[in-house]
């Protein structure tokens, strides 16, 4: 059983780095059946994931203190946008924030996190301030991808953008 599941993570991990790789130049079409909204003025957006079975959309924005300044034991905050739910903003149930959706966050220098979802630990990405903008990139293959979008149709296939 630990054999197929290192299997499916080294398997799930290679795939998503493939995905990456293919997509540093060319646009990606939404190969859903869905048609999915594009969040519009979502304040502090850093990214957003969406995935079948509906149109209900994550969004991930940077979480500022009232100050303004970047909470750094808590430097992304996430919740649902429900689409068919009226767009009504939602939090993540614990399951979903502990097993699949949440991030773990490390600051790793000033004005810089790792980021890594909690059902893809093997895969880092990272939040920096580049001039006074705050963005999440990823590295593949030695080249950086600034992410702006996670399509995904299960947790075995995911598209980023």
């Amino acid at each position: 059983m630990q054999l197929n599941r290192t299997y499916l993570r080294s398997a799930t991990l290679a795939l998503l780095l493939l995905l990456l790789a293919g997509q540093l130049t060319a646009q990606i079409s939404d190969p859903s059946p869905i048609n999915f909204p594009i969040p519009k003025n979502i304040e502090n957006m850093l990214f957003y994931l969406q995935r079948d079975p509906n149109t209900n959309t994550l969004i991930y924005a940077l979480n500022l203190q009232e100050n303004g300044s970047i909470n750094r034991s808590q430097p992304v905050s996430i919740y649902w946008l429900r689409y068919g739910e009226h767009g009504e903003k939602k939090e993540l149930g614990y399951i979903q924030k502990k097993f699949a959706y949440g991030l773990v966050t490390k600051e790793i220098a000033k004005d810089k996190f790792e980021l890594r979802f909690v059902s893809h630990k093997t895969l880092p990405l990272y939040l920096s301030k580049v001039g006074e903008k705050y963005t999440v990139t990823v590295a593949v293959n030695g080249k950086t991808i600034k992410i702006n979008r996670f399509y995904s149709d299960s947790w075995w296939f995911v598209l980023a953008t």
